[in-house]
C-alpha cells in the first residue's frame, strides 16, 4: 500500500485494532450466553450452539476479509465494517430479547423435537452472526495492511495474532468477573460496542473522512444507550421486587401477599419461595420435609442437615419452622443468591451458607450429616458432576448411620431411558433403599435414598407431629411413596449426558403445554392463537 494513511504507518494502531476486536469478540460471546440463558438455560448444549455459530461467523469473516483486502486494499472499508459491527452490538440490548421471544414463539408451533437446539441456534444466527462476521474480517485485513515486506511477514502476522489473543483473554475475564456482575449484560454490550466505535472514529478523524457515517453511528449508538441500558429481560413484568445478574445467573425476585419468589429463568420456574405467613409451600419442599422423619434420630429437631443448592433457603426455613432450631447449613455456588436470601427471604444469620460447588465442598470436609438434600438441578442445567455414581457415593460417605439423602429431580421424564430413570438408577446403585414420589401439580419428583428402614421411621414419627397440615402431608406422602426398581441406566464422571437427557424432557413439556394452542394454530393460524390468549 503506497498511500497508507498516516495513522497506520505506525503499526501500533493496527495492533490496537486487533487487540480490541479480539476482546470484543469474546465479550460478545460471553454476553450471548447471558442473553440466552434466562430463556434457553446455560447448559453445555447452549454453549455449544453459541461457540459453533460464532466460529462459523468468524470463519466466514476471515474468508471475506482476506478477499476484500486483496481486491479493495483500503482500510476505510475495514473501519467502516467495524463501525457497523459496533452499532449492531449496541442494538443487541434493545432488540435482542424481542428477537429471542419472537423466534421462540414461531418455533414452538413448528418444531416438535429439539426445540432448545433450534430456537437457540436461530437466535444466535439472527443476533450474533453478522457483527461477528464483520469482526472476523479484521485479522486478514490488518495482515494485508501491516505487511510491508515478505522478510518480516511472519513477525508481523505473529504480532497481530498475539495482540488478538491477549485481547481475547482480557475480553474473557472482564465481562465475567467485572462488567456483567457490576452493570449487567446490556451495559456490557454497550461498553464493548463503544470501544469499537471509538476505534473506528479515531481512524476516520485522522483521515478527515467518513464524517457522515461516523456521525450516524454515534447517533445510533447513543440511541441504543438511552433505550437499551436498562432494558429488562422480563420487560413485560412491571412489579418486580428485584432484577439483576450475578456471575452465574439471571436473578428475579417478585412477591405477592403470600409469597416472595426467586426465579433464575425469565419465562418460568420457581427456584426458592418464602411463605410470608407460616404454612406449607405447596411445592416439593413439603415432600422433602419427610427426610428428617426418615432418619434414625429419635427427634427430627436433633438432625443435622446439609443442603447442596441452598438457593435462598426455603428448605432451611421450612424445616426450622416445623421442626425447631435444627442444625442446618447450606452450600450455594452463587454468592449473590445468598445475599438475596438475607435481604428478601428472611434466612437467619445463624444458618451458615458456604459459597462453593456442592461436590467440591463434600470433597473438602469430613463432617457427616443426618440429612443431605441435593437441590442443585435447575431446568435443563443439571451439573454432571452432581449426577454420577461417584458423586452419590461421596454423599453416602458424608451421611451418618441412619442418614437420608433427598434429591429434588425437577423434570419428570417419561419413556425408557429418561433423565429421572438415569438419576434414579445411578442412586440405586449406591444406596440400598430408594423411594420416589411425584410432586402434585408440578414436574418435580422427590427421591429419598437410605440404607435403613426409612419408611418405618417415617410411619413412627408422623403421628407425633403437632402441625395438622404437615401431618396430613406426611400421611399423603406415605401413601404415594413408591419403592424404586433399579435398572442399568448409570451415569459416571466419564459419561453423564445430562444435557441431552434433560432436553428430551423439555421437548415433552413443551409438547404437552402447547398442544392446545398448536391445534388452534393449525386450524386458525396465528390470529386464532392471539385471539385465544385474549
Amino acid at each position: 500500500m503506497n498511500n497508507k494513511p498516516a495513522i497506520l504507518k505506525n503499526k501500533l494502531f493496527l495492533y490496537l485494532t486487533e487487540f480490541f476486536s479480539g476482546m470484543s469478540v469474546m465479550a460478545v460471546e460471553l454476553g450471548a450466553s447471558r442473553l440466552l440463558a434466562p430463556y434457553f438455560s446455560s447448559s453445555q448444549i447452549v454453549w455449544t450452539i453459541i461457540i459453533g455459530t460464532i466460529m462459523i461467523a468468524m470463519a466466514l469473516g476471515n474468508i471475506y476479509g482476506g478477499r476484500s483486502a486483496d481486491r479493495h486494499p483500503s482500510p476505510d472499508k475495514l473501519y467502516g465494517r467495524i463501525l457497523v459491527a459496533a452499532v449492531w452490538i449496541a442494538a443487541i440490548p434493545v432488540v435482542g430479547i424481542y428477537i429471542i421471544l419472537g423466534i421462540s414463539a414461531l418455533l414452538i408451533f413448528t418444531v416438535n423435537t429439539n426445540f432448545l437446539i433450534w430456537a437457540a441456534f436461530a437466535a444466535c444466527m439472527v443476533i450474533f452472526v453478522f457483527p461477528l462476521f464483520l469482526l472476523g474480517t479484521v485479522t486478514p485485513s490488518l495482515a494485508k495492511y501491516s505487511v510491508d515486506s515478505l522478510d518480516e511477514s511472519g513477525k508481523t502476522v505473529g504480532n497481530l495474532g498475539a495482540f488478538n489473543t491477549i485481547g481475547s483473554i482480557i475480553g474473557t475475564f472482564v465481562p465475567t468477573f467485572i462488567s456483567i456482575p457490576a452493570v449487567g449484560t446490556s451495559v456490557t454490550f454497550l461498553i464493548f460496542a463503544g470501544i469499537l466505535l471509538a476505534l473506528a472514529i479515531i481512524y476516520f478523524i485522522s483521515r478527515k473522512a467518513g464524517a457522515v457515517k461516523s456521525a450516524t453511528a454515534v447517533i445510533l449508538f447513543l440511541a441504543c444507550c438511552l433505550t437499551g441500558a436498562n432494558n429488562s429481560f422480563a420487560f413485560w413484568e412491571s412489579d418486580l421486587t428485584y432484577e439483576g445478574e450475578s456471575i452465574y445467573n439471571y436473578l428475579q425476585v417478585k412477591e405477592d401477599d403470600r409469597h416472595v419468589i426467586l426465579s433464575t429463568n425469565v419465562l418460568f420456574g420457581v427456584q426458592s419461595v418464602l411463605m410470608k405467613q407460616e404454612g406449607l409451600t405447596g411445592m416439593y419442599y413439603d415432600y422433602a420435609m419427610a427426610a428428617p422423619l426418615m432418619t434414625a434420630r429419635e427427634k427430627p429437631e436433633d438432625c443435622s442437615v446439609l443442603i447442596l443448592g441452598m438457593g435462598t433457603g426455603t428448605y432451611a426455613t421450612q424445616c426450622s419452622r416445623y421442626f425447631g432450631e435444627m442444625d442446618i447449613e447450606g452450600v450455594e455456588i452463587d454468592g449473590k443468591i445468598t445475599e438475596l436470601s438475607r435481604t428478601y427471604f428472611e434466612l437467619p444469620e445463624q444458618v451458615r451458607v458456604t459459597t462453593y460447588d456442592g461436590r467440591a465442598y463434600l470433597n473438602a470436609i469430613e463432617e457427616k450429616y443426618d440429612v443431605i438434600m441435593v437441590d442443585a438441578y435447575q431446568d435443563i442445567t443439571i451439573p454432571f458432576q452432581m449426577s454420577s455414581v461417584e458423586f452419590f457415593t461421596l454423599v453416602k460417605e458424608h451421611l451418618n448411620d441412619g442418614g437420608v439423602m433427598v434429591v429434588n429431580m425437577n423434570m419428570r421424564g417419561t419413556g425408557e431411558g429418561n433423565i429421572n430413570q438415569y438419576l434414579s438408577d445411578t442412586i440405586a446403585s449406591v444406596f440400598e433403599q430408594v423411594y420416589t414420589v411425584d410432586v402434585r401439580g408440578t414436574t418435580n419428583r422427590e427421591l429419598f435414598a437410605m440404607n435403613h428402614d426409612g419408611l418405618g421411621q417415617l410411619a413412627a414419627h408422623s403421628p407425633e407431629l403437632t402441625d395438622s397440615s404437615l401431618k396430613a402431608m406426611m400421611e399423603q406422602l406415605q401413601t404415594n411413596l413408591t419403592a424404586y426398581e433399579a435398572g442399568n441406566y448409570l451415569m459416571t464422571d466419564d459419561k453423564a449426558p445430562v444435557e441431552l437427557l434433560g432436553m428430551q424432557v423439555i421437548d415433552e413439556l413443551i409438547r404437552d403445554e402447547v398442544a392446545y394452542y398448536k391445534d388452534i394454530y393449525e386450524q386458525q393460524g396465528i390470529s386464532g392463537v392471539l385471539e385465544s390468549l385474549n
